[in-house]
Formats: structure tokens, sequence, C-alpha cells
């Protein structure tokens, strides 16, 4: 057993308490490590108001970066001491995993929102009986400490700081990933990225190294679009200030973008981004909105060749994707560390608040500090 110290959240839109757990060994499969910084991530929020129905009481935290402290008797990818990102959960086994597309494994929910192991097991004990869920997306990485499974680490360069990689475990990857991996824009292309938060603005930054020429970031807070501009948003849009898709449509002679990207959520916004598409262009969909949100389309916009299409993890394979992105930051050509700003374990609900009012764009958690 481990002795840790973690945010848990006990109910429904209740705040995090920070609480003393007990984690178990490793299994065979699986990785403890000792937690240098994880991310508060949209989707942490979304389950801790049960958009998303993971079991409460529950360890949350999902873009988690660590040493590994010990590991399983079948782990052969890293070892004690190793640094690593924690990326999402998948069973490896199914026949999307095969095909090297474990967003869109058959298991996905179950493994990354279930509170559990698949044996529905939870790693932690509390001192006074009491089940909290873990495992969440693998990792439960809002602690000191968090259990992995051997697929789920990403053992990176050691001379990098470990502090700030873990949102390449999961928002900074989605990003760059929709671009990078899904949508694959060829250099000379245009794209609009509807919402400038952590997410949008990884986009922006792979839009750039991709050699889209233009790039329009939408939002309605003006210091991001400010900040969307320094990364490379050859154009911004304030969605408060007039018809959006109007003009997207004059920023590119009347035609539209050939791709767009939706990290909001919100339907009507949604909208937006499928309608300033030019003929034949692409709409990735990445806002994670609660379950039964709906949204309606004019079907004949869809008919003139245009496609919408949903994006999981931004559709990267992590043991080579965090890598290469962690090589574009040393180089400079994608500086999300600009989007970072720390907190400890303690100010967790602080940093909730920063991340839901946009004052901050990705809040960093530092469970060391806080221990």
């Amino acid at each position: 057993m481990f002795e840790c110290t973690s945010a848990v959240v006990r109910g429904k839109s209740q705040p995090f308490e920070i609480t003393k757990l007990e984690l178990e060994d490793p299994r065979p499969d699986e990785v403890v490590i000792e937690v240098v910084g994880v991310g508060v991530c949209h989707t942490d929020i979304v389950v801790r108001d049960q958009y998303y129905p993971t079991p409460l009481p529950a360890v949350l935290g999902h873009e988690g970066a660590g040493v590994v402290l010990k590991v399983g008797s079948a782990v052969t990818k890293v070892v004690p001491g190793d640094h690593v990102v924690l990326a999402f959960g998948s069973c490896g086994k199914c026949e999307n995993c095969q095909k090297g597309e474990a967003g869109y494994c058959l298991e996905f929910f179950g493994y990354n929102f279930g509170g559990g192991r698949s044996d529905g097991s939870t790693p932690y004990h509390c001192c006074n009986g009491e089940r909290v869920s873990g495992c969440f997306f693998r990792q439960s990485s809002f602690g000191t400490h968090a259990l992995a499974t051997e697929r789920n680490v990403v053992k990176i360069d050691k001379g990098v700081p470990l502090e700030i990689m873990g949102p390449l475990g999961c928002g900074i990857s989605t990003g760059a990933g929709t671009v990078m991996n899904a949508l694959r824009p060829v250099a000379g292309t245009s794209i609009a990225i509807f919402g400038a938060g952590s997410v949008g603005l990884a986009a922006v930054m792979a839009a750039k190294v991709v050699g889209c020429t233009t790039i329009v970031a939408v939002d309605i807070n003006d210091g991001r679009l400010q900040l969307a501009k320094e990364l490379g948003a050859t154009h911004v849009i304030n969605g408060r200030t007039g018809d959006v898709v109007k003009a997207i449509q004059e920023l590119t002679g009347g035609l539209g973008v050939q791709y767009s990207l939706e990290c909001t959520s919100i339907p009507a916004v949604f909208r937006q981004a499928v309608d300033c598409l030019r003929l034949t262009g692409v709409c990735a969909l990445v806002g994670a909105a609660a379950l039964g949100t709906e949204v309606t389309f004019d079907m004949n916009s869809i008919l003139f060749g245009r496609t919408i299409r949903g994006v999981i993890e931004g559709e990267s394979v992590p043991d080579t994707f965090i890598p290469q992105l962690i090589e574009l930051w040393k180089q400079g050509r994608f500086p999300f560390d600009k989007l970072i700003e720390f907190y400890d374990l303690d100010e967790i609900n602080e940093a909730c608040a920063a991340s839901e009012s946009g004052k901050v764009l990705k809040p960093v958690l530092r469970p060391r500090k806080s221990a």
C-alpha cells in the first residue's frame, strides 16, 4: 500500500476535499506514479458536475505526469525512476485498438469513466471503509500518487520539465491531434477554431505547425483572442460582436473555410462551425456536452459535400504523438507552456473556478507541494 493525499469529490457539483487515502500496490499490468504535475481539464469539471455519471465519491484527474515508483510483475515498458505522462485508458484488444484507434476503443467509456478496474474493484481504500472510485482515465491523478496501466503510461525524456507535461495526456493532445492526426490540413489551407481555451489554442498552434495560412480563432474573451494571435492565429473574431459565419466568409473570399473545430460544446456555436465551411469542408467536434445534448442543422448545408465528424483524444497514439509534441515544444514551435498557471493540490477548487471563468487557460496542480 501507498499512503497518498488526493482530491476527492463526494457529490454532484460539490467542492473537492483533500483526503488521506491508501492506494494499492500495482497488479501485474499496473504502474504506481508519484505525481509531479496534473492539469485540470474541462472533463474533470464535467464529471464533478455529473454530466457523465462516474460513481462518486471519486478521485478524478486525467492529465498527470510524474515519476514511476513501482511496476507490476508483467510490466516491461517502464521501470522505477522513469518520467512519464499519463494518457487515457483503452482495452488494447478490440478491433479499433488493434487498428491503432485507441480513442475509439469499444470499451472506452467503461475504461475511463467507470470508476474502477474492469473487475469492478477500486485501488483506493478510505480509513472509514467508504468506497472511493478510482481508475479515472486509468490514472485518477488528482493526488500525490496515481495508479495507471502499462498501456497508458508514456515514457518521456528526463531532460524536460516534468511538471508542465501532464496536459499533453489529454487536452493539449486533443487540440493538436485533431488538426494533425484527424483533419490533416495541407499547407496553404484555411481553418476556423471555435473556442480559444487550451484545446482550441493547441489547435491554433498545430495549424501553424502544419502550414495553414488562414487560421481564424473565435471566442468571446478578448484576452484569449490576443493570445491566439501570439500563438499563430492570422485572424480573430469575438463571437459577441456580430455574425461570425458572415465574418469568416468575408475573410475567405465568400467561400468559407476548409476546416473547422468546435471546442465549446455549445450547440449554437457548433452550428456556426458547420455553417462557416466551404463546400466539401470538414468540421471536427471535440467539445464534450452533457449526455443528451442535441443540435440542429439545415440538411442542405450538409448535402453539398460538407462533413461533420467527432474526434476523441485527437486520434493520437500517445506513445508516439506525445514525444512528437515535446520535440516541437523544444524547438519553440509548440509553446503550450504559455497556457499554464500552477496551483498547489489544496488549491484545486480555486483552480477549477479559474478555469470555468476563463481566467486561466490550463491550471496545473503540483501535488507534492501540498503533501
